[in-house]
C-alpha cells in the first residue's frame, strides 16, 4: 500500500509532466473523453481506455479523494509508460505488467470523488484522457452502460465519442 507521501509524489509527477508539456508547447494539453467506467451484468466496474492511435501514454492512475483533492485515498498509481493500445480491465485491478501500487480501499467508496486518467507521453504532451465519477454516478449505470464525459451512455456511444476526439 502507498503511503500518503508516495501518493502525493505520484500525483506530483503527473502534474510535473503536464506542466513541462505546457511550458514547452506554449498551450495546454487538451482534455479528451478517452476513458470510461463500464458496469457489467454482475454490477462490477471495468475501466475502458481508448488512447489515440498508438500513442505512448503515461501517468496511468485511479485517484480517489475525500475532502483533500491532493491526497489519493482509494485507487492505484503506476509509473509505467506504455504504447497506447486500447485497454479494458477491472477498475481496481490494472494489468500486472503496469506494476500498479494500490492505494487505500480497493472499491468505489461512497462520498469519494474519483479520476481515472492517463496522458499522452513524449515527445509532446498533447492530451489527457480522463473520466471523473462518484459512487452515485456509477450507481445510475445499467449493465452494459458506461460513465464517460460526465454522463451515462452506451459503450457504442463512448467508442464513437473517443474515436471522434482523436
Amino acid at each position: 500500500m502507498l503511503t500518503r507521501g508516495r501518493g502525493r509524489r505520484g500525483a506530483a509527477a503527473v502534474v510535473g509532466v503536464v506542466a513541462g508539456g505546457l511550458l514547452l508547447s506554449g498551450c495546454g494539453a487538451e482534455i479528451l473523453p478517452l476513458v470510461a467506467v463500464e458496469r457489467d451484468a454482475r454490477g462490477s466496474f471495468t475501466a475502458v481506455l481508448r488512447p489515440c492511435g498508438n500513442d505512448m501514454i503515461t501517468g496511468l492512475s485511479l485517484f480517489g479523494t475525500h475532502g483533500d483533492p491532493e491526497q489519493n485515498l482509494s485507487g492505484w498509481d503506476t509509473t509505467v509508460d506504455r504504447s497506447g493500445a486500447d485497454a479494458r480491465f477491472p477498475l481496481f485491478s490494472p494489468p500486472t505488467a503496469w506494476r500498479a501500487t494500490p492505494v487505500g480501499p480497493q472499491r468505489v467508496m461512497p462520498g469519494y470523488s474519483y479520476e481515472l486518467a492517463f496522458g499522452k507521453a513524449v515527445p509532446n504532451y498533447e492530451y489527457t484522457g480522463t473520466v471523473t465519477f462518484t459512487a452515485k454516478n456509477l450507481s445510475t449505470l445499467k449493465p452494459g452502460q458506461v460513465w464517460a464525459d460526465d454522463k451515462a451512455m452506451s459503450l457504442g456511444e463512448f467508442e464513437k465519442l473517443a474515436e471522434n476526439s482523436c
